[in-house]
């Protein structure tokens, strides 16, 4: 068993998107080979509806999946398909956008104006970018969840993990997305598939994600003027953590907990050329889709 080390900590930062809607970036439209296959990955949480209530309106995704995951509140959702449906608290879409959807996302916060949730993007190979477009909704009653004896619980959104298997499958990237939390003061190792590429985002409580080389915090390293600077700290709310090789991630959960999200995909390896939500392969592919948009033809017959 080898344990992963942190290779990168970063926040979330505050962004704009939609129609006025209010969030935190938590990864996305940098250097793509980062995060390979998952392009971004966005934290919509919110207190105050005026701040999310106009949504997503209509809107083209070409060449990704989507991945919508609601702890609090509602999202109702359609698109030119016909498909429309409502996401609630602790429920999963999964959409592949593959050839083309036009769609629109409209949250509703629950009975406390409160709404919660994480939108993640992940990358489509070549030769399943102009694949149908596929949508799988999931209710929160079927998102299974382990209890370990400590008190540790994990809910598997997809892939698999201490022999059970998420509810939303056939997807591209294959990938490990959980929702985990650890109780107070609580050590936890969690496998990882050794050739994918993972990180964490923690969003609630605090915790140490450790390695056999730094057993007691958080490690990141930098050369600023010649000299390594090391930050030994808790890890909190809205923060991305990356992780180098290795076959476990280990956390040291704090005096009140953590709850994260750990995501991890084998890498595409494929050439990125990226507008907004519409992702392919080459310029030229990229500005055939857009013609496509102005010309009408954006939405392919179905195959």
């Amino acid at each position: 068993m080898t344990f992963r080390p942190v290779t990168q900590t970063t926040h979330a930062q505050p962004a704009m998107e939609g129609a006025g809607v209010h969030l935190h970036r938590v990864f996305g439209f940098g250097d793509p080979a980062e995060s390979d296959p998952f392009l971004l990955l966005d934290d919509f949480r919110n207190d105050d509806p005026a701040h999310f209530e106009r949504g997503f309106p209509w809107h083209p995704h070409r060449g990704i999946e989507t991945i919508t995951y609601v702890l609090e509140g509602e999202v109702e959702h359609g698109d030119s398909l016909g498909n429309h449906g409502v996401l609630g608290a602790g429920s999963v879409q999964w959409m592949t956008s593959g050839s083309g959807i036009l769609h629109q996302e409209m949250p509703k916060g629950n009975a406390k104006g409160q709404m919660h949730g994480f939108q993640l993007w992940a990358n489509l190979p070549s030769s399943l970018k102009m694949t149908a477009p596929r949508y799988q909704d999931i209710a929160g009653d079927d998102v299974p969840e382990i209890i370990d004896d400590d008190g540790t619980r994990v809910k598997i959104i997809t892939g698999k993990f201490w022999g059970k298997a998420g509810p939303v499958d056939g997807i591209a990237a294959d990938p490990l997305y959980l929702d985990v939390s650890i109780p107070p003061n609580t050590r936890k190792s969690l496998p990882v598939d050794t050739r994918a590429n993972a990180f964490a985002y923690v969003f609630a409580g605090t915790g140490r994600f450790v390695d056999a080389a730094d057993p007691v915090g958080v490690r990141v390293e930098k050369e600023v003027a010649g000299q390594e600077l090391n930050i030994r700290d808790l890890t909190g709310n809205r923060t991305l953590v990356r992780f180098g090789n290795g076959d476990d991630v280990t956390v040291q959960a704090g005096p009140e907990g953590v709850r994260f999200l750990l995501v991890a995909g084998r890498p595409i390896e494929e050439p990125v050329a990226w507008h907004g939500p519409i992702v392919m392969n080459t310029q030229a592919e990229l500005h055939q889709a857009m013609k496509d948009l102005q010309n009408g033809t954006f939405i392919q017959a179905a195959h």
